[in-house]
C-alpha cells in the first residue's frame, strides 16, 4: 500500500504534536493566532506614537489571551512572536511571558502573565500588573502579581530550601530616558498564588546596594548593559561592579561598568553578597549583552544570556 506524501507529513505532524499534548485542531489554530500576535506584536514597538502603541498593546493582549485559553497551549512555543519574552521555570511548573510598552521616553511600562501548568491542559493564569511607577522602594516592596515590579525576563533558576522553592528571575527594565535597570527578583508560590520579593539579599557591609533588600536592582547609564546572569560554572550569580563616570554614585545615569565583578552565592536559603565571586580562581571575561532590536533601532526584548 502506497503512502502518499501528504498523509506522511499528516502523520510526523500529529506524532510532534501529540509529544506537545496538543490535538492537531488546535495546534493549526494557534500557528494560525500566532501569525496575528506576530504583526501586532510588532507594533507596540513600531507604532509612531503612544496612541498607536497603546491600541496595539491591547489588541495584543486580547489576543494573545484567547490563544493562551486554547487546551494545552502551555506546551506551544510561540517562537515568532519576538516582542515578547516566553520562559518556562526549570521544573516546567509555569510559564512567564512579560513584555514591555513604551508610552514615552520617560515612562515604559511592563506588562506580562504567569501560565500555569495545569494536569487538564486549562488555562490557569495569573496578570501581572506593574505598579513600579507609583513604588516608593522597589528593593523593600513583597507584592503578590497585582504589585508586580515589572521587567522583561530573560532567566530563571530554581533553589529548594527546606523543601520550598524559590525562583530567582532576571529581568531588564528599559526605565527612562537617562538609565536602564537590571533586577533580580525573587518569585514563590504561598497557599498556591504568586509572591514577588523576598529579603534574602544579603549584602557586604561596603555595598553601595541596600543591605537586606528584597530585590537586586542594578540602575545604570542608558545602554551601557552590565551583566547580571548566572554561571552555572560557579554555581552563581554574576554581575558587574558599577562605577560612576562622574565620581557620583547617587546618579545612577552615571554608572557603567569597570571590568570587574561581583556575585551573589546560595547559602542557608539566602543571597550571599561577595566582592571577591571568583575567589583564587582567574576572572572570566564575558561577553558584553546585547540588545535585540527591530530595523528602526527599537527594543525588542533582551537576548537570553
Amino acid at each position: 500500500m502506497k503512502i502518499t506524501l501528504s498523509f506522511f507529513l499528516l502523520c510526523v505532524i500529529y506524532v510532534h504534536v501529540s509529544a506537545q499534548k496538543i490535538s492537531v485542531v488546535d495546534y493549526k489554530f494557534l500557528q494560525h493566532k500566532e501569525d496575528s500576535l506576530k504583526k501586532v506584536g510588532l507594533l507596540i514597538v513600531q507604532g509612531r506614537n503612544a496612541a498607536d502603541r497603546l491600541v496595539a498593546d491591547s489588541s495584543f493582549t486580547r489576543m494573545f489571551v484567547r490563544a493562551l485559553k486554547t487546551k494545552n497551549s502551555f506546551y506551544f512555543p510561540f517562537d515568532s512572536i519576538i516582542n515578547i519574552s516566553k520562559i518556562y521555570s526549570p521544573d516546567s511548573t509555569f510559564r512567564i511571558y512579560t513584555w514591555q510598552l513604551m508610552i514615552n521616553e520617560n515612562v515604559v511600562r511592563q506588562h506580562g502573565a504567569i501560565q500555569m501548568k495545569t494536569a487538564d491542559g486549562s488555562f490557569k493564569p495569573f496578570v501581572l500588573s506593574d505598579k513600579s511607577d507609583i513604588t516608593k522602594n522597589m528593593e523593600d516592596t513583597i507584592a503578590d502579581n497585582q504589585g508586580w515590579m515589572g521587567a522583561v525576563y530573560y532567566k530563571i533558576i530554581l533553589n529548594k530550601y527546606n523543601g520550598h522553592n524559590y525562583y530567582t528571575l532576571f529581568g531588564f527594565d528599559e526605565n527612562n530616558i537617562k538609565a536602564d535597570k537590571k533586577i533580580m527578583d525573587i518569585l514563590e508560590f504561598v497557599n498556591g498564588k504568586p509572591v514577588f520579593g523576598n529579603k534574602l539579599f544579603i549584602m557586604e557591609k561596603n555595598s553601595n546596594y541596600p543591605k537586606n533588600a528584597a530585590r537586586f536592582i542594578m540602575e545604570f547609564k542608558k545602554e551601557a548593559s552590565p551583566k547580571l546572569t548566572f554561571d552555572k560554572d560557579l554555581d552563581a550569580v554574576v554581575f558587574d561592579e558599577l562605577v560612576s563616570e562622574t565620581n557620583e554614585l547617587k546618579k545612577k545615569w552615571t554608572l557603567v561598568a569597570d571590568g570587574e565583578y561581583e556575585g551573589f552565592k546560595w547559602k542557608d536559603g539566602k543571597w550571599i553578597h561577595t566582592k571577591n565571586i571568583f575567589g583564587d580562581k582567574a576572572p572570566k571575561k564575558y561577553d558584553a549583552p546585547k540588545l535585540m532590536r527591530d530595523e528602526k533601532g527599537n527594543l525588542l526584548e533582551p537576548v537570553k544570556i
